[in-house]
This record gives C-alpha cells, structure tokens and sequence, in this order.
C-alpha cells in the first residue's frame, strides 16, 4: 500500500470523545456464566441470587451451659435458689449445639451450682439463682439468613466475605457475568519479545515489548479477561487480517490495537479500522494520549492504542476501562483527592488537557507537588508518581503556590509518611529509599533532582524537608556553608553528611579519546555533556575552567545539560557525549571509564522545623547504620567516614 501520514483533522476533546464512545456502544450485559462459589470471589452478579435455607437452620446455643425452659427458671434469685434435673429441666450443652426439645434459653456454665446428689438412684441437679429470659444465649433458626431472603442484587461484586453468606445460605453456585474478552494486538517492526531476548543481543533501534503485557494487566484490574496475541510487524494487510478475524469471531468484545495510532507514515491502526469497519474519532485533545483512534468494527469498539507507555496507559483508563465497567454494570471507581500546592510554575500547552503526573508530599501544613518528567515514553514518570494534575486546556498552566486538586495513586497515609527531598542527585538516594522502605515502618523518601541551589531555593520556600547539596565556596574550599549563609540567612537549618564522593570525567571505556582531564575539555574533537545551572558539579566545572583560564563558550556541548550523573553517564554510554562531569559511582554502574577530579562533601540541609520529627529522625538513624554505609561502599567512589555526622550550624 502507499505509505501516507494521517493528519488529525476534527480531533476531539476528552469529553466528547468519551461521550461518543458510550452514546455508541451499549456493550452486552446479558451474557452470563456459572461458577462455583469459591471461584466466583472478583466476579460480578448477572442475577439476583436468594437464600435457599436458613442460617442457622436450628435454634443454636450460643455458649457453654445448661438449655433450660424459661418459664422454669422465674423466680430464682441468691436468696431463693432454684434446683433443676439435669435431663429433665436441664441439659448440659455447648456452643453451637442444637437446643434440646421445648428449651428456649441458655445459661451460662459460670452461673450454673453443682449441688450434691440426695441418692444415688436420682438425676444430677443444679442450681440457679437468676432467672433466665426467652432465647436467652440462643442462636435462633435464621438469625443470620432466613430462606427466600435476598442475598445479594444483581451487579454485585462478589468478596472474600460474601463467600460465607452464599455457603451458609445454601448457595454453591452463582451466575456471574462473562468477563469482557479483550483481544490486544502488539504491533511495531522494532518490538522484541523479552521470553526470547538476551540483554547483550539488544540491537540500537529495537524496543523490548512491555505495553500488551501492561494493558493485560489493566484489563484484569478492571474485571475483563485480556487475550494478549503475538507481536505483529508493521504490516497493514497482517494487521487488517487479524483484526477482521477477531472482529468477526465469537471471543472479541473489545479490541486494542497498539501502536500504529500516530501520523507516522507506518501508522496503520487508523488505515486498519477505517477499512473495516468506522472510524468514530482520530485524536484527543489530551496530553499524553493526543494520537488515540477509536472506532467501531463488525459493531465492536476497536482501540488505536498510541504506541508510547504513559499514552497508553492514560487511554486506557479514559476510554477502555469505562467500556469494561459498564459491560460489568459497575460504576468506574474514582480516586481519591486531595487539594495541593505545586512547588513552582507548571506551564502547559493551551487547547489540550494534561494528565501531569507528580510526587507529592506533606510539608508544613500543606501537600506539595513536584512534577515528573512530562514525556509520553516515560513509563518511571508514572511508577514514580504519588498522583494525577489534570490541568485543563483552557489554562496556560499552574502559578506556583496555586491549589488545585490532585487525584491520588497511592493511599493518603503514604502521602502523609513521605519525606520531600530536592537537590542535587546523588545515587546513594535511591540506596535511602530503599531502606526506609525496608524498615517497615512506613517511611518514603521522595526525591526530586533540581541541583544543589535548586534545593536550597526550595527550602527557602518551604517545599520540602530537606535538600541534597554539595556546593563549593571557591574562596576557601568548604561545603555549603556559605551558601546556606548568604541564601538561608532566616532559616535555621542544620547540616548532616551523607557522603563524601569522588567527582570526576566519565569517559567511555577504554578513554578512546585519550581525556586527562578537565583542559581536554576544549579540544575541538571532545563533545561534553554538562550538568544545569545551579547544580554543585556545575560550579566545580565553571571554578575549574576559570583556574584553567577556558572560556565555557570554547567547549563543545558547554550547552548541552542533563539533571542527574546517570543520565550524565548514559549520555556517554550511549556515544552522544565524549565526556561529562559526573560521579565514579554512576560511571562504575555503566561500566564506563573514571578520572577523578576532585573529592567533594555532600550534605543533607534539614530545616530545624523537621529536624525533629519522626520521619527525619528514622532517615538519620537510617544512614548511620552500618548497612547503609556497607551498600554505599559497594557502589564505588563513596567514603563514609562522616556519614550522619552533624556538622556545626553556620
């Protein structure tokens, strides 16, 4: 076929494409299944189901004692006791037993006399010295259940706990709605599949799969039975075939095509559906997402799924999952929200609404949100996240400080326990992460890399407990001390080391172009990859060009930025960059060469406000443990012989 781009000509907004979509598809709710009670926990009710016996199905006793007669019982009192026959007015019972004939009361073994026998030839008698009332301590056939009631309504969801219910209401198997089948067809030349791939084969170009086996998941998080097929290459008529066969088989309710949705010129979901079926909408005006298709094949919705994660997951949720629901006759579960406040200016793009995703975290007596990286292939953007900005597309973005609402992905009390760091990036953070985590006591850490300055800037605004520094004060070679000074000059703060590390060039292995130092850095030949303004490692290169006497301008790449040493590294690694500034650590972890420039100290700034409280005080307890500081070590380019010291105040 000719290979021709899509354009998206009549795109619609969020709201009029879902309303599209459930105007035009009721989605069946009458096709049903038996299972066992067991195996109906998750399932959804396609008829009302009523009990068949009662529970209990006899008067029970409901403690250890004696069944008595009521009426036999009034009058005993401690001054005029009552003797009672054992098989006659009494009968020994436990709990659970059924009540002897014409007994309608219990009384408790504790509050039952032996008394001694007046022969041998006569009954063992007992005595009372309380009366007992009618269906005293007794369980009473149905309590619990009563035959014909109604158990549960039709779309109900059924639970651990309804299990009991449906057993002991004589129910042992139950209608439940078939799970919508959702056929996902994996699509793209470049996609590889990790069951058959080793790491070192990984090619430049190639993609390993992951979105089908994402979207699976969903599908059954939303009740719905995912049928995942093999990848398929970019291939229109391939393509068009096995959509026509699932369209117009029996298995498919709904089905996803991934990839193919953009304007690419080997875009082909949207060729795919229009040929067979309708195409009902070609782009939304939402950010991830923009690229969706939606249409209808053989009168089944057909999804043109955008090949990039985060896009994928965000139509999922705004178009498919709904779908699912309904086909379930359940309502769409709604998340929790909570009202925060953005740690600094969020822009956005006018006419298109922005799924932001963002770490947020309680700092003073308001929850703060510090923004992800906004890019749709960034799958971490969304593991990382605390929750959802939806900024709407008549808004230019967010002022800082401004409220506006946020929708939870992760339980408040998460929320709440989560330590706010922002600074520079160390990779000892995420070892910290990892073992407040391990503690078990409900700590997060939560770090936002935005450079040294970045961080202190921060605490002067108050939007985070802490910050990661390493500054250096050219006039006399100390650490953050003077920053803190002239930037933090009404905050008391105080200062605990977490490591000193050695900052050095990461060059690729081997030094192809034989580096020396930061002087090599102006040869023509050498691209650098530099780290942002306001960053520690930026103002130890600039310091160590100005010794050197090099212009920044007669450097090669001097522009070119990156926010964290990994990311540094990788730019290295992957032959973008000669070299960049950066940390022995992060060089170690790539396997990439290393040549030391300097050993630096790298603090924590805890503003005194926090410096008490529970969560800082079990970080601090953290780091001082020897099994941090051993998985520190392990890292490369680390010493921690002052780590969790707390230095003198400035």
């Amino acid at each position: 076929m000719k290979r021709e781009r899509n354009v998206y000509l009549k795109m619609k907004s969020l709201a009029e494409a879902q309303k599209i979509l459930q105007k035009r598809f009721s989605m069946n709710q009458n096709a049903s299944e038996t299972v066992s009670v067991p195996e109906g926990v998750g399932r959804v009710l396609a008829e009302p189901v009523f009990a068949r016996i009662s529970s209990p199905n006899f008067h029970a006793a409901a403690m250890d004692g004696i069944a008595v007669r009521a009426e036999d019982t009034f009058g005993a009192s401690e001054g005029t006791p009552k003797a009672l026959m054992i098989g006659t007015d009494a009968f020994y019972l436990n709990t659970g037993h059924v009540m002897p004939a014409n007994t309608d009361a219990v009384i408790m073994i504790e509050h039952v006399i032996p008394l001694e026998k007046e022969s041998q030839d006569l009954p063992e008698r007992v005595g009372i010295e309380a009366p007992a009332f009618p269906w005293q301590h007794v369980r009473r056939m149905g309590e619990d259940i009563v035959a014909t009631e109604l158990l549960f309504p039709r779309n109900h969801r059924i639970t651990p706990y309804c299990v009991g219910a449906l057993l002991s209401g004589g129910i042992f198997s139950v209608p439940v709605r078939k799970k919508p089948n959702v056929v996902i067809f994996p699509t793209g030349s470049e996609l590889v599949d990790w069951r058959n791939l080793t790491l070192s084969d990984l090619r430049p170009g190639q993609v390993i799969e992951s979105n089908a086996y994402v979207l699976a998941a969903m599908v059954g998080q939303c009740g719905g039975l995912a049928d995942r097929r093999e990848k398929m290459v970019d291939d229109p008529e391939m393509i068009e075939a096995a959509v026509k066969e699932a369209a117009y088989g029996d298995d498919a309710d709904i089905i996803l095509i991934i990839g193919g949705s953009s304007a690419g010129s080997e875009d082909y979901s949207r060729w795919v559906i229009d040929r067979l079926g309708e195409v009902l909408i070609h782009g939304v005006t939402i950010m991830p997402g923009k690229p969706a298709v939606i249409g209808v094949v053989n009168e089944k919705p057909v999804f043109g799924i955008p090949g990039y994660p985060v896009s994928a997951i965000v139509v999922f949720e705004q178009f498919v999952g709904p779908l699912i629901y309904k086909a379930l006759g359940q309502p769409e579960p709604t998340r929790q929200r909570v009202m925060v406040s953005p740690t600094r200016k969020l822009p956005s793009k006018l006419g298109v609404e922005e799924f932001l995703r963002v770490k947020l975290g309680r700092v003073g007596g308001r929850i703060v949100a510090t923004s992800l990286p906004r890019g749709a292939g960034t799958i971490t953007s969304i593991t990382e996240a605390h929750g959802i900005l939806r900024i709407p597309a008549h808004l230019e973005g967010i002022k800082e400080g401004a409220e506006m609402e946020a929708e939870l992905l992760r339980p408040v009390e998460e929320i709440e326990n989560t330590i706010v760091a922002v600074g520079s990036h160390d990779n000892t953070l995420d070892l910290l992460a990892d073992e407040l985590k391990a503690g078990g006591r409900g700590i997060s850490l939560s770090s936002s890399h935005v450079g040294s300055m970045g961080g202190l800037m921060a605490i002067k605004r108050g939007v985070c407990h802490l910050a990661g520094a390493h500054l250096l004060d050219t006039e006399d070679g100390s650490y953050n001390v003077s920053y803190i000074s002239k930037f933090l000059p009404n905050i008391p703060v105080k200062r605990v080391n977490l490591v000193f590390r050695d900052q050095g060039l990461i060059v690729a292995r081997g030094n192809p172009k034989s580096i020396r130092g930061i002087e090599d850095l102006a040869r023509n030949e050498i691209r650098f990859i530099n780290r942002q303004g306001g960053s520690g490692t930026r103002i130890l290169l600039d310091y160590r060009l100005n010794e050197l006497g090099i212009n920044p301008d007669a450097i090669p790449g001097y522009e070119n930025e990156e926010f964290t040493h990994m990311a540094v590294a990788v730019a290295v690694l992957s032959r973008t960059a000669d070299a960049g500034l950066g940390i022995q650590a992060a060089a170690k972890a790539l396997n990439l060469d290393f040549i030391p420039v300097v050993t630096e100290q790298y603090d924590l700034i805890i503003p005194d406000l926090y410096f008490e409280t529970e969560p800082i005080q079990i970080l601090l307890e953290t780091i001082r443990a020897d099994r941090f500081k051993a998985r520190v070590a392990a890292l490369g380019g680390y010493h921690t012989h002052k780590t969790g010291m707390l230095d003198p105040e400035p």
